[in-house]
């Protein structure tokens, strides 16, 4: 980085400079969390030293953040899979049963954001489409983050509800279900995929939905086809058709390079000789709000009573006995 040519090719110079913010990211929290502890040791001798039970409650309070802090850190150090360290785009899609499918994607939704709000995330709406009596038809997130990636593949999978349905007049028990779809984001300058005008059929339409009266007028709507893989996005969120390609191109990224991921795991497995599924259609968890309150992970057999708790965005505990699960298979 000292080198007067360093900022000649900006795109070298930028992998340069993520590789050694990996690098100094996890020496750095290390040394945050050793600093925190010996001052929290300077305070607990004092205390101890006046009998201040304040300030002890105090030293307490600060040794469960700690622990809990460590934890997180010992798992991120776990996360070290090539694009683990990425932010993360997230998509949910309701399955069939209409409206009470939609509102459980938006319930979910609405349980990601909590959850990456606490971890200090930022989140974006990159394409959003409402409903027709309440929920969402779709959504993508941006989760942006250090680890964002890497916490929330262990989500990818099929989401099961058990509930008294609100928009069933006769009161009965209902079962929904929804999908999260987890990719990395890349970009372009990464230089992991390469994306050729003459692979892309890119169209407009005008936007359907719900977004201002800006959305029915114009045709800004946007569908990109990779036509080598038959991938398809689209994006519809924005008024300008220049951030919508801006998105969708992104999400194609993001779709590529998961796909070329999937296909490098099922030559592994044929290698060594294993049956396994590598997609996303299998129930993973369920949700059981009636006729009693459980959430069950059904990968690693973990469970919680509060369901509350955990639409509120408490969803850590699964994602660790995933990951530490994920950790001992390797």
């Amino acid at each position: 980085m000292t080198r007067s040519d360093f900022w000649d090719d900006q795109r070298q110079a930028q992998k340069v400079i993520k590789e050694i913010n990996a690098l100094k990211s996890p020496i750095d929290r290390w040394h945050e969390l050793e600093r925190r502890i010996e001052d929290s040791l300077m305070l607990l001798e004092l205390a101890s030293e006046e009998d201040d039970a304040e300030t002890l409650e105090e030293v307490q309070r600060e040794t469960d953040k700690l622990q809990k802090e460590f934890r997180e850190f010992e798992l991120a150090l776990l996360l070290n899979g090539e694009y683990d360290r990425n932010s993360c785009i997230l998509s949910l899609h309701p399955g069939a049963g209409g409206t009470e499918s939609q509102d459980w994607a938006e319930m979910l939704m609405r349980m990601y954001t909590r959850w990456a709000e606490k971890k200090g995330f930022s989140v974006e709406v990159l394409d959003y489409l409402e409903g027709e009596e309440a929920g969402i038809k779709s959504v993508t997130l941006l989760v942006k983050g250090e680890y964002a990636y890497g916490f929330l593949h262990a989500e990818k999978g099929i989401h099961r509800l058990v509930r008294i349905s609100p928009f069933d007049s006769s009161g009965r028990r209902h079962t929904s279900f929804a999908s999260v779809d987890i990719l990395p984001e890349i970009s372009e300058d990464d230089g992991i995929v390469e994306l050729k005008a003459d692979e892309l059929r890119i169209d407009t339409y005008r936007a359907s939905g719900a977004g201002g009266q800006h959305v029915n007028k114009t045709d800004s709507a946007i569908r990109i086809t990779h036509i080598p893989t038959g991938i398809v996005v689209q994006c519809q969120n924005e008024r300008s058709q220049h951030k919508n390609k801006e998105t969708a191109m992104r999400i194609l990224m993001a779709r590529l390079v998961e796909k070329q991921r999937e296909e490098k795991e099922k030559e592994l497995a044929e290698l060594r000789g294993e049956q396994t599924d590598i997609g996303w259609g299998n129930q993973i968890r369920s949700y059981v709000f009636h006729p009693y309150s459980m959430v069950k992970d059904h990968r690693t057999e973990v469970q919680v009573g509060s369901v509350q708790n955990v639409m509120d965005g408490d969803i850590d505990e699964f994602i660790y006995a995933f990951l530490e699960e994920k950790a001992k298979k390797m």
